[in-house]
């Protein structure tokens, strides 16, 4: 019912914020006059200034045994073809002074939310963007430690790196062929910096683009629902592969690694709801992740993971 909504709000042209569960089946939308009373805050600025502070959260971290298990058995998954990649994810406790408010105010990123007393979410990655009638849409796979000695060339040289990212943009580049036509990739695996707690991450996204019709603004509901959930954070293929997170992960993503985004009546912009912090009533939990292939090393899977798990 609520992707109808959308539709409804695009026909005409009422602003709202969208937020989507992984899944894509649990959607939330409120017009933009409305965030105030629904105690909700967003804020979407790319080249936003970057505020210092002196915050940080101590991690409870699972035993990497705990993790290697739940990793094998996606390892098994891709060997006998039922998935090419897939992108596992796990809970982290977390213990900070900060409430969800506080941490809002003080994290840098591109994509911020925070909804209500639940959730609040710090995220570099942009999940599609209409201007015009074009849709545009950024994967980002593929991290490594900015500080470490040619890391640039060693992140983009990486054939187990390379192999992930070409997966989740050929991915990509069929779900925009589902609502778009001349889908093409304008720009193949560039890099970025982002900061994350004492240090900084380098990640590698790729730029993808098609054509949409005229009245795309009465069709936005069908677009998204086509689109979710998002590639990059799930698999491919993606149908079998979200059966298999189901079964190996054992615990609810709910909001994140979803989709947030707001309409303005004219363009579209949103990301995917990665470096996620939820308030449950046992305290805090961080959940992160990254994309297992054949090539994964599992302790290096393990500590990236880790390193995702930050006040930036």
């Amino acid at each position: 019912m609520s992707y109808e909504k959308l539709n409804t709000f695009g026909k005409t042209r009422t602003p709202f914020l969208f937020i989507s569960d992984f899944k894509g089946e649990k959607l939330e939308v409120f017009p933009l006059d409305q965030l105030d009373e629904n105690d909700i805050e967003f804020n979407i600025e790319e080249n936003y200034i970057l505020k210092k502070h002196p915050h940080k959260i101590d991690k409870i971290e699972i035993p990497f045994s705990d993790y290697q298990k739940k990793f094998d058995r996606v390892i098994k998954k891709i060997e006998s073809g039922e998935t090419y990649i897939l992108n596992l994810t796990q809970e982290t406790k977390i213990k900070t002074t900060l409430n969800l408010k506080e941490i809002y105010s003080i994290a840098n990123a591109h994509y911020k939310l925070r909804f209500k007393d639940k959730f609040v979410c710090f995220s570099p990655e942009k999940f599609i963007q209409i201007e015009g009638t074009t849709i545009h849409t950024f994967p980002m796979k593929g991290t490594i430690d900015a500080t470490l000695s040619n890391a640039n060339m060693r992140l983009l040289e990486d054939k187990k790196e390379m192999a992930e990212h070409i997966m989740i943009v050929d991915l990509l580049r069929n779900d925009l062929s589902m609502v778009s036509n001349s889908v093409a990739v304008k720009d193949f695996r560039y890099i970025t910096r982002v900061q994350a707690g004492v240090k900084d991450l380098l990640q590698v996204s790729s730029h993808i683009t098609g054509s949409l019709d005229e009245n795309w603004h009465e069709h936005i509901g069908d677009i998204l629902k086509a689109l979710l959930p998002a590639g990059s954070i799930s698999g491919a293929p993606k149908k079998s592969t979200l059966k298999i997170i189901d079964d190996i992960e054992s615990y609810d993503r709910g909001f994140f690694s979803g989709v947030f985004g707001v309409y303005n009546g004219n363009t579209l912009d949103s990301g995917v709801m990665i470096r996620f912090i939820e308030k449950k009533d046992t305290g805090f939990v961080y959940k992160s992740g990254g994309g297992i292939t054949l090539d994964s090393d599992p302790y290096l899977e393990y500590q990236e993971l880790l390193e995702k798990i930050y006040l930036p």
